[in-house]
């Protein structure tokens, strides 16, 4: 067993970053982290080799893939498949998620 605290907690983004991935489990079928992007910030990132899973905990925006557009806040949860183009949008509210990938994401850049 393995309890993560603070797993979901918005944290702000570095100096010249414009958004924050903090990293909380990995195992070969799965890993887990945080997602934050500040309001009115970028959301930057490409698909990924796996599916994914997000669970909004704070914040609001909008999220755009290659199947929709909606808008989100905390208690959403989003399922966007392996390969499939995605991102946050017109972020209202700093924006926290804590985000699953199955199986544990290759690229953690």
């Amino acid at each position: 067993m393995k309890i993560v605290s603070g797993a979901g907690a918005y944290r702000t983004p570095e100096p010249g970053k414009r958004s924050d991935y903090a990293e909380h489990l990995r195992v070969p079928d799965m890993s887990i982290g945080t997602y934050s992007i500040p309001a009115r910030g970028h959301d930057g990132q490409t698909p990924h080799g796996e599916d994914e899973i997000y669970i909004v905990t704070k914040g609001r925006a909008r999220f755009l893939s290659d199947t929709g557009e909606t808008a989100v806040g905390p208690g959403d949860v989003i399922y966007v498949p392996a390969g499939e183009e995605h991102r946050f949008v017109e972020v209202t509210e700093d924006l926290a998620m804590i985000v699953v990938f199955a199986p544990a994401e290759t690229d953690t850049d």
